[in-house]
């Protein structure tokens, strides 16, 4: 089993790399999709989510109002890290345990790890690699603007409130530069892909 650790700010295209690398017979696990099931009720997540920040979180339909966590932990860092320090160490082990049940299926099996705060979150130690996907500040922003409906200085906002591209390469084992179009994005994601086989098989 080896596991490829894929990431990159908002608006780089990561997903768009994901997608090409499960064409190509990778397994991908998700950390944006486990995120959300650390909030689902009767999990360990929502137990410490809704102990930590009061029980005016649960909604009448018993889920977690992500709007009033929202409130109470946007704009406050501490508050923010107090967040995360529970919810990343639930999404690692749910990550593992799939990683776990994909290598039981197949051995030789790779996984895509696809974790945008894969570096913040110090999951490194979980993968053999770690891929960035990054894109100039202008294509991220012009992507924000028809993507989410986002004006300029708000999307150019949301980039500076993430890690640098400068910052995330410089643990970065693979860089695939998604400035221009996705055929490009994806002749990159086959080449690295053909080398990171034959590094593996080795």
């Amino acid at each position: 089993m080896a596991i490829i650790g894929l990431t990159g700010g908002i608006a780089s295209g990561k997903s768009t790399a994901s997608r090409y690398l499960k064409d190509l017979g990778a397994s991908v696990v998700d950390a944006d999709l486990l995120g959300h099931k650390v909030y689902e009720p009767n999990t360990p997540g929502f137990e410490k989510i809704v102990n930590t920040f009061g029980h005016d979180l649960v909604s009448d339909d018993g889920t977690i109002d992500r709007r009033i966590l929202g409130g109470k932990v946007f704009g406050s860092p501490e508050q923010m890290d107090l967040l995360t320090s529970i919810a990343w160490p639930e999404i690692r082990r749910m990550a593992e345990e799939e990683f776990l049940e994909i290598n039981e299926k197949d051995p030789n099996q790779s996984i895509i790890f696809e974790a945008a705060v894969l570096i913040e979150a110090g999951w490194q130690d979980m993968v053999d690699e770690v891929w960035v996907v990054t894109t100039k500040i202008d294509t991220a922003i012009d992507r924000l603007e028809v993507r989410n409906g986002l004006s300029r200085s708000d999307a150019l906002k949301r980039i500076e409130s993430q890690m640098s591209n400068k910052e995330r390469i410089e643990y970065a084992d693979v860089k695939l530069d998604n400035s221009e179009d996705e055929e490009k994005l994806r002749s990159r994601v086959e080449y690295h892909w053909k080398r990171f086989l034959k590094r593996t098989s080795n």
